[in-house]
């Protein structure tokens, strides 16, 4: 085990193993998401000079109010979904054993996406907005079922889950449609914003709603590395050294709809985050579950905070959703993972 770092409760019941190479690419990663912060922070309509960023960071500057109140919320709120949606992507995959499996494609994000705008047509003026992500989580939730239940027949293969999920996910995006050109002017105006996936306009009140959530989420899915990693021998041997499969697989396909459900409540559809992000993980880090949870969540926040960066700055004055960027990366992956494994699904 010395290629390991190991950490283990007295009881033995919670352990957790980091590998001693991947732990140095997770640290180049935390590096990175930092300096994707800073520049995230610098750049935009109006630039700021990193010197000014720094002091803003320690006491006040000269651009107090642009850094603090418009574009911290932004870039912290660009870190959570990122890190949501690419755990979420990572443990579908794992518990569908499908390459192809993430929360946008699968049908999760358009089932959280009528939660969430069924919530800001009916129920935004009489509720708070502290309640839009538990909104988000129950309509990705009945959704996931629904899918589940349609894609059941004698057990659930790669491609029929993936298809029903398609059909299902525009489905939702019909219904989503229908609910935007019958509402007033200004809540469609909200709800297309939302829609396109896009971080304008994140505030401080939303950020503080997500961050315990999103955190405590990503953290409680830390606790199953010991049942993960069981779990890649085969079914039949975790079963075999006591594991109950499909309760545990239960849980964490409800951590992943609430992963998904949550990060995309404020943020809107931000594509293909979930299935890009525990690709690289897997690709640079070793397959132990701890390394690639933490891995998919920097990368899937280096992605979202990568596409708004390009979405403030590449086209001034305008400033486009960064779902477009995700979504212009993420369709042809989509497309030559489905190309690559098509020999693999029947």
């Amino acid at each position: 085990m010395g290629d390991f770092y190991t950490i283990r409760s007295k009881n033995d019941k919670i352990s957790m193993q980091f590998h001693k190479k991947s732990l140095f690419i997770l640290i180049c990663l935390l590096l990175l998401t930092v300096v994707f912060f800073i520049i995230s922070l610098s750049a935009g309509s109006s630039y700021i000079p990193v010197g000014a960023v720094f002091q803003e960071l320690f006491s006040e500057s000269d651009y107090t109010f642009i850094l603090h109140e418009l574009r911290m919320p932004r870039v912290i709120m660009g870190f959570l979904v990122g890190a949501g949606l690419g755990v979420s992507g990572l443990i579908l995959q794992g518990m569908i054993r499908n390459p192809l499996g993430s929360p946008d494609i699968v049908g999760v994000t358009g089932g959280a996406s009528v939660g969430a705008v069924l919530f800001i047509v009916f129920l935004l003026g009489e509720m708070s907005v502290n309640w839009l992500p538990l909104a988000s989580i129950i309509g990705a939730a009945v959704t996931s079922a629904i899918i589940y239940l349609l894609s059941w027949s004698n057990g659930v293969t790669p491609m029929r889950l993936i298809l029903i999920g398609i059909g299902i996910s525009a489905l939702t995006n019909a219904i989503v449609t229908m609910f935007m050109v019958s509402s007033e002017s200004a809540i469609a105006s909200k709800v297309y914003l939302w829609l396109t996936g896009s971080l304008y306009g994140a505030n401080w009140q939303e950020v503080i709603i997500l961050l315990p959530i999103i955190l405590t989420l990503i953290f409680l899915s830390l606790f199953f590395t010991g049942i993960v990693n069981v779990k890649q021998l085969g079914d039949d041997i975790a079963i075999g050294m006591g594991v109950r499969v499909q309760f545990f697989r239960f849980l964490l396909l409800a951590l992943s709809v609430a992963l998904a459900g949550a990060a995309v409540s404020f943020a809107g559809g931000i594509a293909f985050v979930g299935l890009i992000a525990p690709h690289i993980a897997r690709i640079i880090l070793h397959k132990s579950f701890a390394n690639l949870v933490v891995g998919s969540a920097l990368i899937g926040s280096l992605i979202v905070m990568g596409a708004d960066i390009i979405a403030r700055t590449a086209f001034l004055p305008s400033d486009i959703p960064a779902g477009v960027f995700t979504a212009g990366i993420g369709a042809p992956f989509f497309i030559y993972l489905l190309y690559r494994n098509r020999k693999g699904f029947r």
